[in-house]
């Protein structure tokens, strides 16, 4: 089964970290919150859970 992140809406500061390290996963909203957009790489999954400074990227 594939990994899947979401991030957490409510924990998000909107650092940009997140889409800084993978452009192609994640983007910033309009309200200045990180969305993901496309299902990373099955071994990219921990090391972009890791990136968040708050934790707010979560594994679904």
């Amino acid at each position: 089964m594939a990994r899947k992140i979401r991030v957490d809406a409510d924990a998000c500061i909107g650092c940009g970290a997140c889409a800084g390290v993978a452009p192609e996963v994640f983007e910033i909203n309009d309200e200045g919150k990180s969305i993901v957009v496309a299902d990373p790489a099955e071994d990219a999954v921990d090391e972009l859970v890791a990136v968040c400074p708050v934790a707010a990227i979560v594994e679904d």
